[in-house]
């Protein structure tokens, strides 16, 4: 499952409103008289409308709270750098300060950050009903990265920060920023739990919480909002419900953006009945078409995915699952000619990270009943400094296309190739494109890391479906084929380009027979999953020693109810 994207949708009823400095001297404190004013970004929370109407469905379990608040930002872009050095280290975010020429940063408070989905509990949501009484409060974590567009007409036309907020649990660095002259939506969208509330009338209050207030030196001017939920039923509908936008978000209609991504920090809800319960970070993952999920909140449209795009799911002409729509890579006009070489250039780094999402299946419908399968994600990305560019190319009536690998010089013109196995077409339903051969591997090992059994994925679409780490070297923060009804061509193709750009990585969920293991006959006792990236050493690369990941697993339980623990991997504790 692809990370949706692009593009980014502003609307002309956004206005930037009175801003505060962020850093120099007191935070937010009136500058002097004549004095220069102080460097880095002016931040403010707007409200783009002060109504909005939010539909609740039939069968669905409340209303995604999208009231049309957005931070903007001017006098410079607002800037955030979020690093591990590794996973037995905790996550530090630095603000990057623009002044002028000069940069600097800023680190933010030990223990505030705690991933790569957000500022944790940077929006404050108050809702009170028509009379009076509050009902609701709630607080969400905010994406600088998520929905955004141009407050005035004189602002960078395009934002240079990356689309998503990563929620892989294996996420090593990212860049969330807004630029100057934009602002971002503040609503996770179906990413945030949803909120039960019946239809009638409220009123909502919207504020930064104080210790943002304080630390990026925003004004204390919550916005007010009247809120109309209203009871929607399909109504013969059909699946045009799926693509249905509450309130303001029909304004923002566009293409749609995790995995990829970003499913954003957590939501900590109280109702009425006063208790405060932590609500987690919504919907984890949808298993589609055999990709991973963790897709990021969607930038243009936050409800692209969630309970009303379940219809949507699939790749497919026009649409994914859930995802962007993106156009296709060009390949090569003709496959290369000439001596094949491997040039002293810059070259990709393809590292595979450990396996997560691991639990037992008893496979699908029409399966063999009592099986026990051991499902899992897995992810290889690239470290660079080099993207992995692969094109196929297919001899009239041949049911494989060649493939070939090739080189770029720091200029990128191109500057060699070499032969790099082939491409396969794959028709089953839900996939419909073309897979490069031997990419990854996938196995179960044995205590003593003996393998036992062999996923059967060796084929696959390469697609940038999360954003690992977009800090090292030439990491490319907009990459472009991570829609998967684009990005690997189609039955008739006569030629294919797959890329896996720096700092991205391609996730996918092995969830069927055939991928998952098969584990119904194993004796209960400790396992390894094994990921290996290009297992043939066919890609050529800067380093193949980084290529395998291992992630320890404990059967447990009888068969037709087997059971599985994983343990941690330092701090990363999803299993």
């Amino acid at each position: 499952m692809t990370r949706d994207h692009r593009n980014r949708f502003g609307r002309s009823a956004l206005a930037a409103s009175a801003a505060l400095a962020v850093v120099a001297g007191v935070a937010g404190a009136a500058p002097v008289a004549g004095a220069a004013a102080p460097a880095g970004p002016k931040i403010s929370l707007i409200a783009a409308s002060t109504t909005v109407i939010l539909d609740r469905w039939e069968g669905e379990p409340g209303v995604y709270l999208d009231l049309g608040a957005y931070v903007t930002v001017d006098g410079g872009p607002l800037e955030f750098k979020v690093t591990r050095a590794s996973y037995k280290t905790p996550v530090v975010a630095d603000q990057v300060i623009h002044d002028g020429k000069k940069t600097r940063t800023k680190r933010l408070p030990t223990g505030l950050v705690k991933d790569f989905s957000g500022l944790p509990g940077f929006i404050e949501v108050s809702v009170k009903n028509a009379a009076g009484k509050q009902v609701l409060k709630t607080s969400e974590s905010f994406c600088p990265n998520n929905a955004s567009g141009r407050i005035r007409p004189d602002a960078p036309a395009t934002s240079k920060y990356p689309e998503s907020c990563p929620t892989n649990p294996f996420t090593l660095g990212s860049v969330w920023g807004v630029e100057k002259g934009w602002a971002s939506n503040t609503s996770n969208g179906y990413y945030s739990d949803p909120v039960d509330l019946p239809a009638g009338g409220y009123t909502a209050t919207v504020s930064v919480g104080k210790k943002y207030r304080d630390l990026l030196g925003i004004a204390n001017k919550p916005q007010t909002i009247k809120v109309t939920v209203r009871e929607q039923t399909d109504g013969g509908e059909g699946t045009a419900r799926s693509a249905a936008l509450s309130g303001h978000d029909a304004a923002m209609q566009g293409h749609d953006m995790s995995s990829m991504g970003t499913a954003h920090g957590s939501t900590n809800t109280t109702h009425s009945t006063g208790t405060n319960t932590p609500t987690g970070t919504g919907p984890a993952h949808v298993y589609s078409n055999g990709r991973g999920a963790d897709a990021p909140t969607p930038p243009a449209r936050p409800h692209a995915i969630g309970p009303r795009a379940l219809t949507h799911l699939g790749d497919g002409p026009g649409h994914t699952d859930g995802s962007r729509i993106a156009p296709a890579l060009k390949p090569n006009a003709k496959r290369p000619t000439g001596a094949a070489k491997v040039p002293d250039v810059p070259k990709p780094d393809l590292r595979s990270l450990p396996a997560w999402d691991i639990g037992i299946s008893d496979g699908e419908d029409g399966d063999i009943p009592g099986k026990d399968y051991m499902v899992f994600s897995a992810n290889v990305w690239n470290a660079g400094p080099a993207p992995l560019v692969v094109d196929g190319f297919r001899s009239p009536g041949k049911e494989l296309m060649d493939a070939y690998q090739y080189f770029y010089d720091a200029k990128g013109k191109q500057v060699g190739y070499t032969p790099t196995g082939t491409m396969e077409w794959d028709p089953r339903v839900g996939h419909e494109h073309w897979h490069f051969t031997d990419f990854a591997s996938y196995r179960l090992l044995s205590a003593d890391k003996s393998e036992i059994v062999r996923s059967g994925k060796e084929a696959f679409c390469l697609a940038n479906t999360d954003a690992i780490d977009y800090t090292v070297k030439n990491a490319n923060w907009h990459p472009n084929n991570t829609d998967l009804s684009t990005a690997c061509g189609q039955q008739n193709s006569i030629s294919v380009r797959e890329v896996l750009d720096v700092g991205s990585g391609d996730t996918y969920t092995q969830y069927r027979p055939g991928q998952s293991f098969d584990v119904t006959d194993l004796p209960n006792g400790t396992y390894y999953i094994e990921v290996i990236a290009n297992p043939e050493h066919r890609l050529q690369e800067t380093n193949l020693k980084n290529n395998v990941a291992l992630r320890k697993v404990v059967l447990t339980g009888k068969t037709g109810t087997r059971k599985v623990t994983v343990p941690p991997i330092d701090l990363i504790t999803t299993p």
